[in-house]
């Protein structure tokens, strides 16, 4: 029997959560506070909006002569390396073009069988019929040959950094922020570097897969080894397995499928570096026939290739998710004899040999023909001319309304947006203070509605939508932020965040940051809402579900290339083009996550609420949102990041931010302005997921939900 003097005291629990609240209301309300201060100071001290250039650090310079010393000590060691790594890359290469075309399709669609059943092989057997009726069957196999060869690179480096990480905890972190910094820094920005050290070439591009394809892996071995359940291993050691029979043969046996999973993950990683590899690759693939065709604005060439790629990684998607999620067993259940435990290969060989001697033959098994191809670009750019002509009146109207009506105003302020030219008026002195009386109205309005929370919220928006993102002080932002990151995570937190805030600002590239978050954070919230309420759809009716599952899949295999290429040629070159592109790569993870919350709901709860009587919008709005929050806040993480990855896209198409800095780098050679505005949108991707992981635990924890 426990001793009451043993229970902790919580009688006043509630209200020491309330004076912690209250406290953190009146920090917030001196916040908003002091940027007013400063906004009002703006014109006698300019440098509180405008960091002097005279107290910039020298970052850039230094990241430069660190990068020249590099390759003139050990450019010589990666060439030779280069070198080295082109023998089986045109091996492979020469491999997959010399294959029949018939050869190939019936190996995939043996494997996709074999992994998933007849659907995935007929699946498969419609994606690679499409590569050969659309004429670009060599190029895929040259895009194929990347993978193939970055794949097995990108695992079994995955593989060791994760079983590092998993044996030495001091490793683990430092592997972790590595992990951290290769998965939020853009691909472009260490293009450069790469090329610095291992030359133009093919081989390069394998090099940048690599590097992107190979941090799932670690992550998922790291968490597949630590799951393994403690009976297993005890097992283990009273069988007398030594550590390196520990580690081989239970360990890993008993991770296979998580493993498996990070070699899903990494496929998909390196499917999606096909366009940029081939950048600086230069060689005659898909994503080669990708850049070609955007760079001639032809809509429907590159749809109709980038289509070529996002089959490819469906394909190779279904087929080792299919694997990860096999058990064992099935691959040797039977009577023992050879044909049934190896039935599949022995399928696999005789057919190969029998359409090797068709095609000897009959050449078109062999070559498909000219003749038989059909090429579909023509009618889709016809289809692209005649929606641009038709509807070219409500194409301007919309962007006209986003731009100086969305757009305008978070970026510069409604003190600069409001004009004749642009809302038909003059804001006069007059308007301005009837902006400011209903201000304070609505943060009045809101405290009482919302409490001290509200009113911080509305209050921080008011003064945003007046000022503008790029026109705020960033010595109030940087404010807000750390004690933002203080609120959810504490002291630790608060210092990191203000570290990296520190470097965007020294480095001189904080006015590009507040560019790249004024264009990111209208996606991320427009894409959040759209997504959540396309997932709500999905959750609630399966056809709704039916018909996005395949759309969403399409977005996050396509090349981010081919997102532009659509909105350029309707809405021509600018920010709003930029908006659309981010948001269609964005929405994605938003309508995801919102369906699998929805859908992990405890039966048990819905049931309790049928019980009580719940009609079904109450039981959406009182009961499966708020216990489907948490996984929706991961929805919103994830949002966030898939709109940071597309910044550097969308700097193709006229944005000017921490994306074209990236450019900029690479097509001067400037090691450190590219990598520094890499690093600065990692920073931005990376403070954007602490604070929002920490507010998902908070948010969790004040649900009395255990976070997994």
């Amino acid at each position: 029997m426990t001793d009451v003097t043993d229970k902790p005291d919580t009688t006043d629990r509630p209200s020491k959560a309330r004076s912690l609240t209250t406290r953190s209301s009146l920090v917030w309300l001196a916040i908003v506070a002091f940027t007013l201060l400063l906004l009002f100071l703006r014109t006698a001290a300019p440098w509180l909006i405008t960091y002097p250039d005279g107290w910039i650090l020298p970052i850039t310079g230094t990241m430069n002569i660190a990068m020249d010393w590099l390759v003139a000590e050990t450019g010589e060691f990666f060439r030779s390396v280069s070198t080295a790594l082109e023998v089986p890359m045109s091996g492979v290469r020469n491999l997959l073009n010399w294959l029949p075309w018939s050869v190939t399709l019936l190996l995939l669609a043996i494997t996709a069988y074999a992994a998933s059943g007849w659907r995935l092989a007929v699946f498969t057997v419609f994606a690679i019929g499409y590569m050969v009726v659309v004429g670009l069957w060599t190029e895929s196999m040259n895009s194929l040959a990347l993978v193939v060869m970055s794949v097995p690179l990108a695992v079994f480096i995955g593989f060791m950094f994760g079983a590092l990480a998993f044996f030495y905890p001091r490793a683990e972190r430092a592997i972790i922020s590595m992990l951290d910094v290769l998965q939020t820094v853009p691909a472009f920005a260490y293009l450069l570097p790469i090329l610095l050290l291992f030359g133009f070439g093919a081989v390069v591009g394998l090099i940048a897969s690599i590097l992107f394809a190979f941090p799932p892996m670690v992550r998922n071995t790291l968490l597949g080894l630590r799951r393994v359940p403690p009976e297993v291993i005890e097992s283990g050691l009273m069988s007398g397995a030594t550590a390196r029979q520990l580690f081989f043969l239970v360990r890993v046996p008993s991770a296979l499928r998580q493993i498996l999973l990070g070699i899903n993950q990494t496929t998909m990683a390196a499917f999606s570096m096909v366009v940029i590899a081939s950048i600086i690759g230069g060689s005659s693939d898909v994503g080669w026939e990708v850049l070609s065709a955007m760079r001639k604005a032809r809509f429907g060439e590159s749809l109709v290739a980038g289509i070529v790629i996002a089959l490819m990684a469906m394909v190779m998607d279904r087929i080792t998710a299919g694997f990860a999620n096999k058990d064992t067993d099935d691959f040797t259940k039977g009577d023992g004899s050879f044909f049934q435990r190896h039935r599949y290969l022995t399928i696999a060989a005789i057919g190969t040999v029998v359409l090797f001697a068709l095609s000897a033959v009959l050449p078109m098994l062999r070559v498909y023909p000219e003749g038989w191809e059909y090429d579909p670009s023509g009618p889709l750019n016809t289809a692209i001319d005649y929606l641009i002509v038709e509807y070219a009146a409500l194409i301007g109207l919309i962007k006209t309304w986003a731009f100086f009506f969305l757009m305008l105003p978070m970026k510069i302020g409604l003190e600069q947006t409001i004009s004749p030219f642009s809302w038909g008026f003059e804001f006069t002195t007059e308007r301005k203070l009837m902006y400011a009386a209903a201000a304070v109205l609505a943060t009045a309005l809101a405290w009482f509605r919302w409490g001290a929370n509200g009113a911080v919220v509305t209050s921080l928006f008011l003064v945003t939508i007046f000022f503008g993102i790029t026109k705020l002080p960033w010595p109030a932002v940087i404010a807000a932020i750390t004690f933002l990151a203080w609120q959810l995570a504490g002291a630790r937190m608060a210092a990191g965040v203000l570290a990296c805030l520190a470097f965007l600002l020294l480095s001189g590239v904080w006015p590009q940051t507040m560019l790249s978050v004024y264009l990111c954070g209208i996606a991320v919230i427009l894409s959040f809402a759209l997504g959540t309420s396309l997932g709500i759809l999905a959750a609630e009716f399966n056809p709704v579900s039916q018909v996005l599952r395949p759309i969403c899949d399409t977005l996050q295999t396509m090349p981010l290339f081919v997102l532009l290429i659509p909105f350029v040629m309707i809405f021509k070159i600018g920010e709003f083009t930029a908006l659309l592109a981010i948001m269609a790569y964005a929405t994605v993870p938003a309508i995801r996550y919102a369906e699998h919350g929805l859908r992990s709901v405890s039966a048990d709860a819905v049931e309790a609420a049928d019980c009580m009587g719940c009609t079904r919008w109450q039981l959406l709005t009182r009961v499966k949102i708020p216990l489907a929050k948490p996984v929706m806040m991961l929805g919103l993480n994830q949002t966030i990041m898939y709109g940071i990855s597309m910044l550097v896209i969308a700097a193709l198409v006229g944005t000017s931010g921490l994306g074209q800095q990236v450019y900029i780098g690479l097509g001067d050679a400037d090691f450190g302005v590219g990598m520094t505005a890499g690093i600065g949108m990692a920073i931005i991707a990376i403070v954007a997921d602490r604070l929002t992981q920490a507010w998902s635990k908070k948010h969790q924890a004040e649900l009395g939900i255990t976070p997994p």
